[in-house]
């Protein structure tokens, strides 16, 4: 086949002679794909610009419910001749499922965003499911199976829950849109944490506060412990010196915090709040943090968005897009290696960042116009 000749001279609606007349003579796949299957008409072109720019590679669109005479035959009529022969490819159906919690904004926005990534990464068609209180485990085994999916990514504790509920042997599972998974539950599975890596935290901190020397950190080993491993091979791959402090209750983390943030030399020391829900607790812990970091000009940056809002110098949140074409990622190589790679929970690496500017100005930071940043407060 020639290269760039136009779609719909490779297409069903050509006069099935014209067609056999080019493939003639000569090796050629011919791929089949249903128009029922064009559910992302961008994603299919792109599919389809990379398999045109092969000379010997024709493309038809058909139907699946089309009579012999119709699509299916133009196929038929590209049969062999002068000794060249055809072979045909045809989708099959999505191997890939994703298993999302069924909400309401602002959070349906975000597990749609993860969404789209996935797709775009997959180019394939993804099935999605919807998950409610009404799911029934047995019912959304049928159906997966019925889809011959073979692997799963689930996002959210619903999602999650779904998905630990199905088979393992029969299906791999990737996670996603979740901070951290008990040990016991993962079997092999690949957890991609919301929580932001450790190393692009403190690399954005050495350039936003370049004097800073230690980082201080409160958090429950319960549900950090895997992060805080990270955490100490990032602060010495940057040249930090990381001061965990641990706790396990409200008390215990105000305590730290109280003892902490009068000790602090705000020449050289920072504060990191993790996402830790006893550490990090919203009512008590974090207006002190915010009051006593504010008078004694401690520079703090956290993991979680709507702390910068409130004061928090700066943080990394998710780019929602990217991390769903990482979940697809890692999901494709999950179907091409057709068993389960090495589970465990990954940090978030597809990350944008928030500044406060105000907190920035009486920390007396320089933060230049060169700096770029992705969300900005106070908003303009």
């Amino acid at each position: 086949m020639p290269r760039g000749l136009p779609l719909r001279d490779r297409a069903a609606g050509r006069p099935a002679g014209q067609a056999a007349g080019r493939l003639a003579g000569r090796p050629t796949l011919a791929i089949l794909y249903d128009r029922a299957d064009e559910y992302a008409p961008n994603a299919f072109q792109q599919v389809l610009d990379g398999i045109r720019t092969h000379p010997d590679i024709a493309v038809f669109r058909v139907a699946l419910n089309d009579p012999p005479s119709g699509s299916l035959a133009v196929a038929a009529a590209a049969a062999p001749q002068q000794g060249g022969f055809i072979k045909l490819a045809a989708y099959t159906g999505g191997n890939i499922a994703v298993l999302y919690p069924d909400i309401g904004e602002p959070y349906r926005s975000v597990f749609s965003k993860i969404i789209e990534g996935i797709e775009d990464k997959a180019k394939v068609r993804v099935a999605s499911y919807p998950i409610g209180g009404g799911t029934r485990p047995e019912e959304l085994a049928g159906e997966l199976r019925r889809q011959n999916v073979r692997v799963v990514i689930a996002l959210g504790r619903n999602g999650l829950k779904a998905a630990s509920s199905l088979e393992r042997g029969s299906v791999a599972i990737v996670a996603g849109g979740v901070l951290t998974v008990p040990e016991s539950e993962m079997r092999g599975m690949a957890v991609y944490s919301l929580a932001p890596d450790p190393e692009l935290l403190f690399a954005r901190l050495k350039v936003l506060v370049p004097q800073v020397r230690r980082v201080y950190v409160v958090y429950d080993p319960r549900q950090n412990a895997w992060l805080l491993q990270l955490a100490r091979a990032a602060a010495r791959s940057q040249g930090l010196e990381l001061v965990p402090r641990e706790a396990q209750d409200l008390r215990a983390a105000m305590q730290q915090y109280q003892a902490l943030l009068a000790g602090l030399d705000p020449r050289s020391d920072a504060l990191w709040l993790p996402q830790d829900s006893t550490t990090v607790e919203e009512s008590a812990v974090l207006p002190l943090v915010l009051q006593e970091a504010w008078n004694r000009n401690i520079a703090v940056f956290s993991s979680s968005l709507g702390h910068v809002k409130r004061g928090i110098l700066f943080s990394l949140y998710p780019n929602n897009l990217e991390l769903g074409r990482n979940l697809a990622s890692s999901a494709l190589g999950r179907l091409a290696s057709n068993a389960d790679a090495d589970g465990g929970m990954v940090p978030l690496k597809d990350v944008l960042i928030a500044v406060n500017l105000r907190t920035a100005g009486h920390l007396g930071l320089n933060i230049g116009a060169s700096q770029r940043f992705d969300l900005v407060f106070p908003e303009p």
